[in-house]
């Protein structure tokens, strides 16, 4: 007799059930590690919500549409991180969503289910999850453009228009990245039949205006601020290193898919091996064109985006891991055939439970181990709401007046910009990324400046006081890490700018 496991039997029953338990279970995961061990925004994220607090339409970070949704998220949660970390496992959880159903229009629901639980051990889908930016909504909005591009060349739907049309847009307004990416869309379209064909109608010219509509803001920012093109071309002593940095990108996105890898090749047909009793994923013969599709869209955003990034020296892929892989997955359970034997099941479910907490373990042992094996510091180990809180709270004890901008150190003072009634961000070394701020605003305004304190007089750094003339420390403050281990405490040097005027 031979015997299947609950797992395919619920995956053969109930594909949609497997995907929203799994989904939901990684999400509730990644908000757990951000909840219990994050102290901290990790990355550029209180960069991000400083910006996005000033609604500009555009600004040297990209496009605006995340930033301003990162505020609203954390003004909702009372200025609380919570409501950051919650959009950005649901926009995770929405991608997951998209790119099954995306599958099911393909291979059909329960090869579906395979390519989301492949996808779902990509690495770019882990810690960088919490770090809610571009690159993170960018994930939910190409998901969502692959699926309705499907459903009008492969399916013939033209209501999905409206959707593509909505979609192209908020990835206009989300990503730089966001050009290329249409424009792969409309290689693909224009070199098949059925896309030419589609071209014929009315319908792309009234999906084009509302673009253009949504978008059309922050391309007249983009016009004004005299940045179109593309950068300079490296000269040729520096193609050789560009060479090798495209190779490092392309290292980078095989070692993110290194699970995948690993989960195709166990379940391989060895020699020697039977397969009598391994149960099968059926799918219905996937058409000619959908698999070009799926391939064109596994292959060609990595390929395009880590060139580009090689060739112009940018630090990560263009579009981000999770946008130019998310079509793996789905590639691999196309090229599997119709039929998908479930080999050593025991051990597939083993390698799929690592990959998935993996990550997360890891992210948990750096917060406890690193500050003891050495000087390295974690980000996410910072006390933001103490900072924020005595800072604030002492302007306002000195001065009687809230605290309206912060400068100096700019992690310090982007996490200050966080708290209570969120003062604003002031980059005064680089002012002009900060154009709601100028010197001249700042100094009539005040506001708090704050380093990294060297010694326990809190001696400003010479560039600070280049910046600030007369400016008269005060006693630096000292925090306590998540974890101190064998690292010094945070001292913060201070020192306020005092209002001028009434």
């Amino acid at each position: 007799m031979r015997f299947t496991s609950l797992v395919v039997e619920l995956i053969r029953a109930r594909p949609r059930l497997v995907v929203v338990i799994v989904v939901l279970c990684q999400a509730m995961l990644w908000l757990g590690v951000a909840m219990v061990l994050y102290r901290s925004p990790p990355g550029e994220l209180a960069t991000s919500l400083a910006f996005g607090r000033e609604y500009q339409v555009g600004t040297d970070l990209g496009p605006p549409l995340s930033f301003w949704l990162a505020d609203i998220a954390y003004r909702a949660a009372g200025n609380h991180l919570f409501g950051v970390y919650l959009l950005s496992v649901l926009c995770s959880a929405l991608t997951l969503w998209g790119v099954y159903l995306l599958a099911r229009a393909i291979v059909g629901g329960q090869q579906a289910v395979l390519a989301v639980l492949l996808t779902m051990t990509i690495t770019a889908f882990g810690v960088p999850t919490l770090e809610f930016g571009p690159d993170v909504l960018a994930r939910p909005l190409w998901a969502l453009l692959l699926l309705h591009s499907w459903q009008i060349l492969g399916l013939g739907r033209r209501n999905a228009w409206f959707a593509w049309s909505i979609e192209a847009g908020l990835l206009l307004l989300t990503t730089s990245a966001a050009i290329g990416l249409l424009l792969l869309i409309a290689g693909f379209v224009v070199s098949t039949v059925q896309g030419r064909r589609v071209l014929r109608s009315f319908d792309p010219l009234f999906a084009l205006l509302v673009v253009l509509v949504l978008a059309l803001p922050y391309l007249i920012f983009v016009l004004r601020a005299d940045s179109v093109g593309l950068p300079a071309l490296p000269p040729l002593a520096e193609l050789a290193v560009r060479a090798r940095h495209w190779l490092t990108l392309g290292g980078g996105l095989l070692l993110a898919i290194s699970a995948v890898l690993l989960l195709v090749l166990l379940d391989a047909n060895w020699p020697g091996r039977s397969e009598t009793d391994a149960p099968i994923i059926y799918r219905p013969p996937v058409p000619p064109l959908g698999r070009d599709f799926v391939y064109c869209f596994a292959i060609a955003p990595a390929v395009a985006g880590s060139l580009i990034s090689g060739l112009f020296g940018l630090p990560t892929v263009l579009g981000g891991p999770a946008v130019t892989l998310m079509m793996v997955g789905l590639a691999m359970v196309v090229a599997s055939g119709d039929l998908i034997y479930l080999r050593r099941q025991r051990l597939l479910r083993a390698v799929w439970a690592a990959a998935i907490a993996a990550p997360a373990i890891l992210v948990a042992g750096s917060a406890v181990v690193l500050p003891w094996a050495g000087d390295g510091e974690v980000v996410t180990a910072m006390p933001a709401r103490d900072i924020a809180r005595f800072f604030v709270d002492s302007f306002e004890r000195r001065t009687n007046q809230r605290l309206q901008a912060v400068a100096g150190d700019p992690q310090l003072a982007s996490l200050i910009s966080l708290g209570r009634r969120r003062a604003h961000l002031f980059l005064d070394a680089a002012p002009q990324r900060t154009p709601w701020l100028t010197a001249a605003k700042f100094a009539e305004s005040g506001g708090i400046v704050v380093w990294r304190a060297s010694d326990t007089a809190g001696t400003p750094p010479p560039e600070v006081i280049s910046r600030f003339p007369g400016l008269v420390p005060e006693v630096p403050r000292s925090f306590d890490w998540l974890v101190n281990g064998r690292q010094p405490l945070l001292r913060v040097g201070w020192a306020i700018v005092r209002p001028k005027g009434p």
